[in-house]
């Protein structure tokens, strides 16, 4: 589905979203979806990808049409790249080219110590996690190479540095994803791409709510007490970070991590 927009809506607060679009990865999720959104009011058109949450996208992308911008659904699998290559020609298709490229995807987890995760647990989360965002990245490096221009963010997670208990399927392919931008950071500047992380801790919507159930509910309890802001965060949270770091606001950042946790990095 596609939407043309309400011209009510939207007041482009960023000029250099006016044309063009934004590719965001994981646009059906709880924090993907605040992604779109806030894009949207800034102003860019938006390709909400999905997999498997067809409906979930479709609302994103009325949400999108409603604030005034142009946007579809297109459903995207990561361990396909001739799969993300068509969604990629798509937007150029409809859109022009794609000026900002949003991971916000990843395999459901749950909290574990290591020495209870099976092997094929640990293989599928590295795949889904690690190759897809890889996937991902080679398909729309060319196109951005080709523009010399374009803003990637993929979300890590705040436990990059911390190795916190029961939370290594999380912070293990987090960790490899920001190796991986940081290097896109390094090699692809003089393309005028720029690559940069946000690392969100405890989002209480999405991935993160849905990892609250009998046998974690006191680890979350007593991880939300640690937050230093006093408060488990919200996806809009997330949300501002990433579009302002694909925005000319940012313009001279590349190869950073922010962590959006209200503090919880540093506990």
């Amino acid at each position: 589905m596609s939407g043309a927009p309400n011209q009510n809506g939207g007041n482009l607060q960023h000029p250099e979203f006016a044309h063009g679009s934004a590719l965001v990865i994981g646009g059906s999720g709880a924090i993907g979806g605040a992604i779109c959104r806030a894009l949207a009011r800034a102003g860019s058109n938006v390709v909400v990808g999905y997999h498997g949450h067809h409906e979930i996208a479709e609302r994103v992308v009325q949400d999108v049409v409603a604030l005034g911008r142009h946007g579809h659904a297109a459903n995207a699998d990561l361990l396909r790249p001739e799969s993300l290559q068509g969604v990629v020609d798509e937007a150029v298709q409809r859109y022009g080219y794609i000026h900002s490229v949003v991971y916000a995807a990843g395999p459901a987890i749950e909290f574990r110590y290591i020495n209870q995760i099976s092997p094929a647990e640990w293989a599928r989360v590295m795949s889904l996690d690690v190759n897809g965002c890889f996937n991902l990245i080679s398909t729309v490096l060319p196109h951005l190479r080709e523009r010399k221009s374009g803003a990637i963010v993929a979300l890590i997670t705040a436990a990059v540095d911390r190795a916190p208990p029961r939370d290594i399927l999380s912070a293990a392919p987090k960790s490899a994803i920001q190796m991986l931008m940081r290097g896109v950071a390094r090699e692809e500047g003089r393309s005028g791409i720029r690559a940069n992380c946000v690392g969100p801790g405890y989002i209480a919507a999405g991935l993160g709510a849905a990892t609250v159930h009998h046998d974690t509910k006191d680890y979350v309890e007593r991880m939300v007490k640690a937050i230093p802001l006093r408060r488990p965060g919200q996806p809009d949270d997330v949300a501002d970070v990433v579009c302002f770091l694909l925005s000319d606001k940012a313009r001279y950042v590349t190869g950073e991590s922010i962590a959006v946790a209200g503090g919880l990095q540093l506990a």
